[in-house]
């Protein structure tokens, strides 16, 4: 009921951002509601596990009694004779048949019940993964935009500095108060800023197509993401202290045991195929006779038929006895895999563990280099600022002041590089731990 809500209102959204011509606005949790609801690996994922419970009522009607009924017209062109000109059978034979059969004892239906809740289990957490898997892309998508954006903002921000310090530096260039190198210098400084600025536009509407993908929303809808990486990083800060290695919740590790307990269960079907079965059965036909070729006068009431209804019913025992070494080889065949499986998920398990481990030093790591650039991004301030009111006073030179202006925005940049990182890394430990959140 909520997804049908949610995808209401998404549509009254993209309707009216159609009619008003406004991007439609997505902040993190909307965006990620979103992929969970349209994308089309979740739905796959999703009808994965509607097909299964279908192949479990399958199973589950494989012991419900099974009806059959059919109907068969016999007209006999030679008949059989014995000598004499003596004929056996008739000319037309009408026949109606009903078969009923209700199995009493099927221990490899039982076993294949169990099989087909495995099943279950494994296409559920599959379903689980397609979804870990989509936040943590979804996640970095949108990260990667507010990243994109917010260095666009820092180096726009540089280029009106820039701009501003050409149009001084050209004034008391006329004045004879600046030397041309000082001038070239100022203008050579914002001629390189623009391919930047360039680049960084392209790579946001890049970002924007992957959101878009991972979204399932149309190419020529306009978005527009809402949020600042410097909130976000505030509120993952929360939680940083909770870091942790346990793989518990590791949707691929799960899935490899979930795997196992199948390959466990087929081969307890397959061993119970050697097992005897018992059935009831039941018959009843319906047969008609002419009966002309017997009679030398028609009876008085019209009869030409001889109708017969037997009805039979019964138990069935099949017992296997030699089927060629096909189960027993079936059943060596399982095992195989299943020690194949064994061994893969130990190493599995060792390469999650060394995945986990590297995400939180990851992690730890972005932490630190995040303080660290905060405390670049205020020095370097404090540096452009001194630099400028030296180059105003006369005192500084404008190889100084564009030192300090080039690594103000590096700062800036570094610094909202650094958010980013820590924010990815953070979406691919959840992703690694197995938190669909």
């Amino acid at each position: 009921m909520k997804r049908v809500f949610f995808t209401v209102a998404l549509a009254l959204a993209f309707g009216s951002a159609a009619a008003q011509a406004q991007p439609l606005r997505l902040d993190l949790e909307t965006a990620v509601q979103l992929a969970l609801s349209e994308n089309p690996t979740v739905k796959i994922a999703d009808m994965e596990v509607e097909r299964y419970d279908y192949v479990k009522r399958q199973t589950w009607g494989s012991l419900l009694p099974q009806i059959s009924a059919g109907g068969q017209y016999t007209r006999s062109i030679v008949k059989s004779e014995m000598r004499g000109g003596i004929s056996f059978g008739a000319d037309n034979t009408f026949a109606f048949t009903g078969d009923v059969s209700l199995p009493l004892f099927a221990p490899q239906v039982y076993r294949t019940l169990k099989l087909n809740r495995a099943q279950m289990e494994s296409a559920v957490e599959s379903a689980r993964s397609a979804r870990i898997d989509l936040v943590a892309e979804v996640k970095k998508s949108f990260y990667n935009i507010l990243l994109a954006e917010q260095s666009l903002a820092v180096l726009r921000e540089s280029e009106r500095t820039v701009k501003q310090t050409v149009d001084e530096t050209e004034l008391k260039y006329r004045n004879g108060l600046a030397s041309e190198y000082d001038l070239l210098t100022a203008q050579v400084q914002l001629s390189n800023l623009k391919p930047t600025i360039l680049q960084t536009e392209n790579s946001i509407q890049v970002a924007e197509l992957m959101l878009k993908m991972y979204l399932s929303l149309p190419e020529e809808i306009d978005i527009e993401v809402t949020g600042e990486l410097d909130g976000m990083r505030d509120a993952v800060f929360a939680g940083a202290d909770a870091l942790t290695v346990d793989l518990s919740e590791n949707s691929s590790l799960r899935q490899l045991e979930l795997q196992q307990e199948q390959l466990r269960r087929q081969l307890k079907v397959a061993n119970a195929s050697r097992l005897p079965s018992l059935a009831a059965f039941g018959q009843a036909s319906y047969t008609g006779n002419d009966m002309a070729p017997f009679l030398s006068v028609t009876p008085d009431n019209g009869a030409r038929y001889f109708w017969t209804n037997p009805i039979s019913v019964g138990v069935q025992l099949s017992v296997p006895i030699f089927a060629g070494l096909t189960k027993m080889n079936q059943s060596r065949s399982i095992k195989n895999q299943i020690a194949q499986l064994d061994l893969q998920r130990e190493y599995a398990r060792k390469q999650v563990d060394v995945q986990a481990r590297s995400a939180v030093n990851t992690l730890l790591t972005a932490r630190e280099q995040m303080f660290s650039q905060e405390t670049t991004v205020r020095q370097a301030e404090k540096a452009y600022s001194i630099s400028q009111t030296r180059y105003n006073a006369g005192a500084g030179t404008m190889l100084e002041l564009n030192t300090a202006q080039l690594t103000l925005t590096q700062a800036r940049l570094n610094y909202s590089q650094a958010i980013y990182d820590y924010l990815s890394a953070k979406a691919d430990y959840d992703r690694i731990i197995g938190r669909e959140r």
